[in-house]
């Protein structure tokens, strides 16, 4: 199912007139997440794909995010990944405390694609390893992204924005749940 991101009300994007994602759970223990641009993508700060690493503070340029956790309990995992195909995963003891790397997530699959209206980029994790969630039961899940225009204007898009300033963290944004496959 495709579900749509918002702008946040503070957030001006000239380029990105839609972010859509699609997330599924094909088989157990893999998420699969297809973040869809739409605009004039040719006025977005795209990096061009390169060896697929682990990076760290991805989130400062145009990034797709996506927070996941169980229905209950305070941990969580956070999910980066940038068009140059680097990413990023950390998991969280309770709200933005007791980060760590999650190093039980192996790198992803990335694949993007781009044309002159749309910028598509597709990730698949592994995540059987995780310890705080089931692989059965329900998933909560908060989609995000950051996007840099060529002006270097930051936007942060999300399902749902939470009051106040842009926080992908916030309990308010894990607003989809995802049942196993």
């Amino acid at each position: 199912m495709r579900h749509s991101l918002a702008l946040h009300p503070d957030s001006r994007c000239n380029a990105v007139t839609r972010i859509d994602v699609e997330a599924t759970r094909p088989r157990r223990g893999q998420l699969v997440l297809r973040y869809t641009v739409t605009g004039k993508i040719a006025d977005l700060r795209l990096p061009r794909p390169t060896v697929s690493t682990r990076t760290d503070e991805l989130w400062r340029h145009t990034c797709f995010e996506a927070f996941l956790r169980a229905p209950s309990g305070d941990v969580y995992y956070e999910f980066n990944f940038a068009p140059s195909t680097q990413w990023a995963a950390y998991a969280f003891n309770f709200y933005r405390s007791g980060m760590r790397v999650a190093d039980e997530v192996g790198g992803p699959f990335i694949e993007v694609q781009r044309g002159a209206d749309f910028y598509l980029l597709q990730a698949s994790l592994d995540l059987e390893r995780l310890a705080h969630v089931t692989q059965n039961g329900v998933w909560r899940l908060g989609l995000s992204a950051v996007i840099e225009e060529e002006s270097d204007a930051l936007s942060y898009w999300a399902l749902k924005h939470p009051p106040g300033r842009a926080d992908f963290h916030h309990s308010d944004c894990f607003a989809l749940e995802l049942a196993s496959a």
